[in-house]
């Protein structure tokens, strides 16, 4: 009797565990938890306050992978994850911001290919992983998450876009219209040319690519639990060296693209050296004083 009793035991308290476990890998548990009052912090100049708690990320789509053109579906599963309440850079990091923390000594020199993209505040583009990881640093700030971004451009319902589930035009984002690049102009626009989504953040569609913190991983369930659960950071949970990990992550589309590649939850990976070289650009982030670790 005491044998079958401990055996009893021993299978609830796994099914238990398992089940706790789901539970905490599925975001759920986030109902319990307490988030920072945008109202009521701080919040640092050139920022906006996205506001902590579940949302929706991720799609089941079939896509194209922006690189190889291969067919993925990368996005999948759709699931519910959390973050804590954070601060995101209002604009995309300008030509002009940039060049200020080169003369400063914080960034290494880096600039676009082209002409006609180096106006002060048009998006600064040509850096690869590093060079915005050491930008983000130098100003007090880090990359955002693939996670943070996604809800920074998506909402707390997964909407498709920034402005919600409308289809991409060249009234909400500088994209690819028409066969023609950059709304008509051939290149990107100053930042802050379209109007703001939800949060009060420009062009979290269109006008530049954007590198996140994040390794990529070839869909959300080979990543497993670093990509689940509260504040997810994706393979080797964000350290900066990920063994058998060459490739990071860019969102939001830009000027050359269509309006497919500035769907939120749209994925592109590229080589954190830029090799072969693209033109993207980055945004900055920062953890709110409250969530601060």
């Amino acid at each position: 009797m005491k044998r079958t009793a401990t055996l009893l035991y021993a299978a609830g308290l796994t099914a238990m565990l398992f089940a706790v476990s789901l539970h905490l890998l599925s975001g759920s548990s986030a109902g319990n938890a307490v988030y920072a009052d945008c109202a009521a912090i701080a919040v640092p100049p050139g920022m906006k306050c996205i506001p902590g708690g579940p949302f929706i990320r991720g799609s089941n789509r079939t896509t194209v992978d922006e690189d190889s053109w291969r067919k993925v579906r990368d996005e999948a599963p759709e699931m519910t994850v959390t973050v804590n309440t954070f601060f995101m850079d209002t604009n995309e990091v300008t030509f002009s911001e940039y060049q200020k923390c080169v003369q400063a000594k914080g960034c290494r020199p880096a600039r676009p290919n082209y002409r006609g993209y180096s106006r002060p505040n048009q998006p600064m583009l040509g850096v690869n992983w590093y060079h915005a990881h050491e930008y983000c640093r130098w100003a007090g700030k880090r990359l955002p998450t693939e996670a943070e971004w996604e809800k920074a451009a998506r909402g707390a319902d997964g909407e498709l876009y920034p402005w919600g589930n409308t289809h991409a035009d060249c009234t909400r984002a500088i994209i690819q219209e028409k066969g023609k690049k950059g709304c008509g102009k051939g290149t990107t626009w100053d930042v802050g040319s379209r109007p703001p989504n939800r949060y009060g953040l420009y062009d979290m569609a269109g006008n530049s690519w954007e590198w996140v913190h994040d390794w990529y991983s070839a869909d959300y369930a080979k990543c497993g639990a670093p990509c689940a659960g509260i504040d997810p950071r994706g393979p080797c949970g964000g350290k900066l060296r990920c063994p058998g990990h060459t490739k990071k992550v860019v969102r939001g589309g830009s000027w050359w693209w269509n309006a497919s590649s500035t769907l939120g939850s749209n994925r592109r990976p590229h080589y954190a050296s830029n090799r072969p070289y693209h033109h993207f650009g980055f945004r900055c982030a920062k953890s709110s004083e409250k969530s601060e670790n």
